[in-house]
């Protein structure tokens, strides 16, 4: 049985997933999402809004920190608009280092028709 999480995405990542250009989602390893596996659907959603788009979770690869994420996986993967240190700076901007802390999940998606 395929699993659906739900989750919020900030309006120019939303815009990035929904065009099929953002193929690496980026998030720390919070207690919900440790049972977040290939298979499973991920319903992305604007807050406040009715927009909404899924896509298949293909691999969740963990990584110490978002440096480390970023250098292994491709900045390009996770947001082609930005240069890897103005991601890099942004994903801190939304998880503080007590967040990171916990680790960084690079959720690699497929976008669904």
């Amino acid at each position: 049985m395929t699993r659906v999480h739900d989750l919020n995405l900030y309006r120019q990542y939303f815009d990035l997933v929904a065009a099929g250009t953002k193929t690496i989602e980026v998030r720390v390893k919070y207690p919900h999402l440790a049972d977040l596996a290939a298979g499973d659907t991920i319903c992305f959603r604007v807050k406040g809004t009715d927009d909404a788009c899924e896509v298949r979770v293909e691999r969740v690869t963990e990584y110490p920190d978002f440096e480390t994420l970023l250098d292994s996986e491709g900045p390009a993967d996770v947001n082609p608009t930005v240069t890897r240190d103005q991601q890099l700076a942004n994903i801190r901007a939304i998880y503080g280092p007590e967040k990171e802390s916990l680790g960084a999940l690079a959720i690699r998606i497929a976008r669904l028709v």
